[in-house]
């Protein structure tokens, strides 16, 4: 929850669902099964409950929404971001996102993966900077970290200065997306 903390800091009231219910992907486990996970865990579903989420802080005097999403998550930020519910996304190492996902984003968005990334590859990640930079309607981009792999910005060493120094360059450029366009 360090990062939710940076972002409350910062004036935001956070709001951190567990749309996984309890069972997060453990990637570290040698039995963990990624496309079992993956049919038990529906991003459909996620963006469902996101919106329902949404809603509620909506009926409570909330007017602007940003939302972010790590890996899955960013599978169901992207999903929202087709919406007219949010003002802006931020999608960190994501999961599988798809062409035709981006094309239908509707908000600034912006796309913060990495290097070696076994779930989302850098060059794909190219390939959804350039549709997002055909959208003239909004701001959008991608950023590509050096020599970092899937899951940087949040399962990393807090004893490695480079580790921290790398995670927390994204978590200021999340942060800055969200206060630029949602605050």
């Amino acid at each position: 929850m360090k990062l939710a903390d940076k972002v409350a800091a910062a004036g935001f009231l956070v709001v951190v669902p567990d749309f996984l219910y309890g069972d997060p992907a453990n990637p570290n486990n040698p039995k963990f099964d990624r496309d079992i996970w993956m049919k038990n865990h529906d991003t459909a579903k996620g963006c469902e409950d996101a919106l329902k989420v949404i809603a509620a802080l909506k009926n409570r005097g909330i007017s602007a929404v940003g939302a972010a999403g790590f890996c899955w998550g960013g599978m169901v930020v992207v999903k929202l971001a087709s919406y007219d519910c949010i003002q802006a996304a931020v999608i960190l190492h994501p999961g599988t996102i798809t062409a035709d996902e981006i094309r239908a984003v509707k908000v600034p968005t912006a796309i913060l993966g990495a290097e070696f990334d076994h779930i989302f590859p850098s060059e794909q990640l190219k390939q959804l900077g350039e549709i997002l930079a055909a959208k003239s309607q909004f701001e959008s981009y991608v950023k590509i970290f050096p020599g970092v792999a899937h899951g940087w910005t949040m399962r990393y060493n807090d004893e490695d200065d480079s580790a921290v120094k790398i995670a927390e360059e994204a978590h200021l450029d999340m942060l800055n997306w969200l206060v630029k366009h949602v605050k």
